[in-house]
């Protein structure tokens, strides 16, 4: 019988059970310990499910109370001094205190899982020495089988990978911290084999990333030490994301399976699969399943994929999978009660592909036949979407083929349209904005609320956001920043709200999922050509502007972001969907621009985080990704500044095609890494206009004046004091009024501070 594997299982519930029980924990609402009663009754349902279901493999310690990379960390007791921890298992304050941050103590960084958006916490090594605080797969182990009787599958990450995306070590130090962490994951191996575990999940997702030779050797170290240690233990080595470098040296590895991503690393293993073979001896984890997409699987398809691979690897050794954790996908797609059925028979969230894979293993045990009906179905729904008006706009189609054969750039370069701007709007020294947004109060969220159910007609509706807006206007007067920003009230999130206003969209109602902590997200579905259907973002701009002399910000959220974070149509391709996404855009800054609104930012946050994880691959992602942004900025006037804004990503490697997308002013991130992305600037040339972000936005302390000097102080060695802007590093709708009134007075006093240090100062050339 073929047997089905789940990587890993959405943690926040199908109603977000889960985020509300953190948010009560933290607000004081919920004890410690009915705090975990309701964390292990969510755990619970989930494993519950997936038994129900049939899923033959189910992964446990999957589940985190935040992050699963901050549990790793937390189970080796890697916690940074700051945070005082004085042995022992870690208490909550503690581990919330690292990735929230406290009053005396910075959150840890936070930055993408690998090319999702997903967020983790980043490990911080170099201060503590690793010791086993608690066996968390051993935990998650007994609990599966004393509660429910599953023999489980512990997750764990795996050393190399854990290696690779921590901090605070030198390269040269990368085998003194294997040598001291691979004794406790096989401590934990070795606990697990007593207790009687048959499989454990060992995720090494860093195999798809370009390795070199010190690294390979150390792959190669790491599981003969295992299976030196744990002979009787059987071991699934579990990649994702996309296809594994070194096929060869990690098919020889001594473990008992290997797991391959058979969606987005599809070519690329069928490929090494055919030419090179399988072991004999071991097992392969198929993933066919996509955990990253919310499109149904053309199981005819998929079904002659596994049946391709059983002529290589035989069905005995053979299981099909999920590509990855299904953490990226919302929980079911049986709560969308509105959604046109064209549309909602296409779709497959987590516990439809939790059917998805058991159909499939039923029809390579039973044949074809037994999933007759099924198979028609699917491929009805199918075909039903593709053939959707929605999907076969030509006017839409042939405009933007007309644009993207064009070479999009501004008329003027930037060192003219920048004396051009300067002149227009007499800005000071270090001028100071923020990135867009202002705290979303429970007022404005139940104004929403009202005017979404009808309870309020758009006169009250547009009324209210005019008096945030009014509030806004007066306060960031008062604070003294020099470019303001209307504080987006009126929207709930920064891709929902343009997705409401452009063809192409579609909303669900429950379809969350998780972006970093409690932090949720509903993307949008991007099912149909994207259109643009009139001004989104004027009516509020410049009634904004209208409240003050002093310069408004345009804000838009640009097409990359749209588009990464949005669940997209698979019948083309992403180049095609940002394109499509850019000429909306444009005639949105074009329409800006029209009323009056001199300055626009067009945020591209998520440009990283699309970036292919094959080195192959990523020069021609960042040549459409950039010709999308200036397609969409490129028709303004000179004088016209525009702005945008990333964060929480690294782009020490990428700097040069930020710099391509010609923005006047680019602001990113740099507080969460303490200033590591200066020394970016330390080492590339940036000449275009600049802000870093000085304080932490997501977490709660209110930074002090000392130090945003400090981070400001350090940029100013390596970037041009004519060129920079101080700002945080994102938007501030998730923080509260008062810590952000005394955080964005602080900026401005360390501002001043700064002018007062480098007006007068002699600004060298080769800044």
């Amino acid at each position: 019988m073929m047997k089905s594997s789940v990587l890993g299982y959405p943690r926040i519930g199908a109603e977000r059970e889960w985020k509300k029980a953190l948010e009560a924990f933290w607000a004081g609402k919920l004890d410690e310990s009915e705090f975990h009663r309701q964390l292990q009754e969510i755990r619970l349902n989930h494993l519950r499910k997936q038994q129900e279901k049939g899923i033959d493999f189910i992964a446990v310690n999957d589940f985190s109370y935040y992050d699963h990379i901050l549990d790793t960390s937390t189970m080796f007791g890697l916690i940074p001094k700051r945070f005082r921890y004085e042995g022992g298992k870690v208490p909550l304050s503690v581990y919330y205190g690292i990735a929230r941050g406290t009053k005396d103590a910075a959150a840890s960084e936070m930055t993408k899982w690998f090319n999702t958006n997903y967020h983790y916490i980043v490990p911080e090594l170099g201060e503590t020495s690793p010791v086993l605080t608690e066996n968390r797969p051993l935990m998650a182990y007994r609990e599966a089988k004393e509660k429910l009787g599953i023999e489980g599958r512990p997750v764990i990450v795996g050393p190399l990978t854990f290696l690779k995306l921590s901090k605070g070590y030198r390269i040269s130090e990368t085998d003194d911290w294997l040598g001291r962490l691979l004794p406790l994951y096989v401590q934990i191996l070795q606990e697990l084999a007593s207790e009687g575990v048959q499989w454990v999940q060992i995720d090494e997702p860093i195999l798809v990333t370009k390795l070199n030779a010190d690294d390979l050797q150390r792959l190669k170290t790491i599981y003969e030490t295992f299976a030196v240690s744990v002979p009787n233990l059987n071991i699934m080595l579990q990649t994702y994301f996309e296809s594994v470098e070194h096929y060869n040296d990690i098919v020889a590895l001594p473990v008992k399976g290997i797991g391959l991503d058979f969606v987005h690393g599809y070519s690329g293993n069928l490929s090494s699969i055919k030419a090179l073979g399988f072991p004999a001896d071991k097992v392969l984890g198929a993933g066919v399943i996509d955990g990253r997409g919310i499109w149904k699987a053309p199981l005819r398809e998929k079904l002659a994929l596994v049946e391709k691979l059983a002529e290589i690897v035989t069905t005995e050794r053979l299981i099909v999978q999920t590509s990855c954790s299904l953490l990226h996908v919302p929980v079911s797609v049986k709560h969308e009660t509105k959604l046109v059925s064209e549309l909602k028979d296409a779709l497959a969230f987590a516990d439809e592909k939790l059917d998805e894979l058991v159909l499939l293993a039923k029809a390579i045990s039973q044949g074809a036949a037994s999933i007759t009906g099924e198979l028609e179905e699917c491929d009805r729904a199918i075909q039903a979407l593709k053939l959707s008006g929605e999907r076969n706009r030509s006017d839409i189609q042939h405009a933007v083929a007309s644009i993207s054969a064009q070479h999009p750039e501004r008329s003027r370069p930037f060192s003219e349209r920048h004396i051009a701007q300067q002149k227009k709007w007499q800005l000071p020294i270090f001028p100071t904005t923020t990135i867009g947004s202002f705290p979303q109060s429970p007022e404005v969220r139940k104004a929403r609320q009202q005017w979404r159910k009808g309870e309020w007609n758009n006169e009250q509706y547009a009324n209210f956001i005019r008096e945030q807006i009014d509030i806004w206007i007066k306060l960031q007067e008062e604070i003294g920043l020099d470019v303001l920003v209307h504080g987006e009230f009126e929207r709930t999130d920064m891709v929902e709200f343009f997705g409401e206003k452009l063809a192409g969209f579609v909303f669900t109602q429950n379809g969350w999922v998780q972006s970093y902590g409690s932090r949720c997200v509903k993307p949008p579905i991007i099912f149909g050509d994207v259109a643009f259907k009139g001004p989104m973002t004027v009516e509020e701009t410049k009634y904004a502007q209208t409240q003050t002399k002093r310069p408004v910000k345009g804000m838009l959220t640009g097409p990359i972001t749209i588009m990464n974070w949005s669940f997209v149509r698979e019948d083309i391709t992403r180049e095609q969907i940002a394109y499509q996404l850019a000429y909306a855009l444009r005639q949105e800054v074009e329409a800006l621009e029209q009323a009056g609104i001199g300055m626009i930012q067009v945020d591209e946050p998520a440009v990283r985080e699309g970036l292919p994880l094959k080195a192959d691959d990523q020069a021609k992602y960042l040549a459409w990704a950039v010709r999308a942004f200036r397609i969409a900025t490129c028709t303004v006037q000179d004088t016209t500044q525009i702005h945008t804004h990333m964060c929480y990503c690294e782009f020490h490697d990428m700097i040069h095609s930020i710099e391509a997308m010609d923005a006047d002013v680019i602001s990113i991130e740099t507080s969460r890494s303490h200033g590591e992305l200066i020394h970016s600037f330390e080492l590339n040339t940036y000449k275009l206009g600049i802000g870093l972000g000085v304080y932490d936005i997501h977490s709660p302390r209110i930074p002090s004046v000392e130090e945003m000097t400090s981070m400001i102080e350090r940029a100013l060695r390596v970037l041009d004091p004519k060129l920079f802007w101080i700002n945080p590093d994102c938007g501030l709708k998730t923080r509260g009024f008062e810590e952000t009134i005394a955080s964005l007075r602080n900026m401005v006093e360390a501002t001043q501070i700064a002018r007062s240090k480098h007006a007068q100062e002699p600004i060298a050339n080769n800044r």
